[in-house]
């Protein structure tokens, strides 16, 4: 494991373990487009971090972990990121965690064995020993975790490249005038290019917006206007609604 600051350089391909960690409070961050021969998996205490990827966004929530496939160009925005750690993990261990990119639940055992992997040293021995018997859990773990819904497909068709991704998009009548296609058309590229409806598409991303605004400490007034709601309990049916439990059950998930 290394402690990092923002301006140190780290690269997978220096070292040889199959598995490496890293550890930083980073603050603003921005890593630019890149990709790794390794898997990687990103977890923060406290703040977001923003993955953005070829037609896809998604928001990796304090007390949450990313999972980030082998090869995969991605680039990671910090916001305010508090105890950040990056466990890299060579083919052989990444091919039993999967080949998509996911956003998992963590449990309380997989938080202590991952901060206990994040920060072993460089050298360490994973083929004997205490760190070779913590990784058939780890990776029992991860296969096991449920998956959060914080990943955004980002339609690639023209007529939707004015959607500003940081403000609640338009209505569906409103899109339809403001670009110049009927609402029929506009369903028809989401479902081709997200898998959704725009109606459930829009919701997701007030649900994605919601998580990060939470993160951030803001209070339910200040996202209630964010999301176009009408009010706090509005707020709260429909955090409810996309996630089972109420926005401060959700911070507290990740407080404790």
């Amino acid at each position: 494991m290394a402690w990092l600051n923002q301006q140190d350089k780290f690269e997978t391909h220096w070292y040889s373990a199959p598995i490496l960690g890293i550890a930083a409070e980073m603050g603003q961050h921005d890593s630019g487009l890149h990709a790794h021969d390794m898997g990687q998996l990103l977890f923060t205490q406290q703040g977001c971090i923003l993955i953005s990827l070829e037609n896809r966004l998604s928001l990796l929530p304090p007390g949450r972990v990313a999972w980030i496939p082998p090869h995969v160009i991605h680039r990671a925005q910090m916001r305010s990121s508090v105890g950040y750690r990056s466990v890299y993990l060579s083919a052989q261990y990444a091919n039993q965690i999967g080949h998509e990119v996911m956003i998992l639940s963590v449990t309380p055992l997989l938080r202590e064995v991952l901060e206990r992997i994040a920060i072993a040293p460089f050298d360490s021995q994973w083929q004997h020993g205490r760190l070779a018997n913590l990784l058939p859990v780890f990776i029992d773990e991860l296969k096991s975790a449920s998956k959060e819904p914080t990943l955004l497909a980002i339609p690639q068709d023209r007529r939707m490249k004015g959607l500003n991704m940081e403000q609640l998009p338009p209505t569906l009548i409103e899109l339809a005038k403001t670009i110049g296609a009927s609402e029929k058309t506009i369903t028809r590229i989401f479902l081709r290019e997200t898998g959704v409806s725009y109606q459930t598409w829009r919701q997701q991303w007030r649900f994605i917006k919601a998580i990060e605004l939470l993160a951030q400490g803001k209070p339910y007034h200040f996202i209630t206007q964010e999301l176009g709601l009408t009010s706090d309990s509005a707020l709260i049916s429909f955090f409810r609604k996309m996630s089972g439990v109420t926005p401060r059950e959700y911070q507290h998930s990740y407080e404790t």
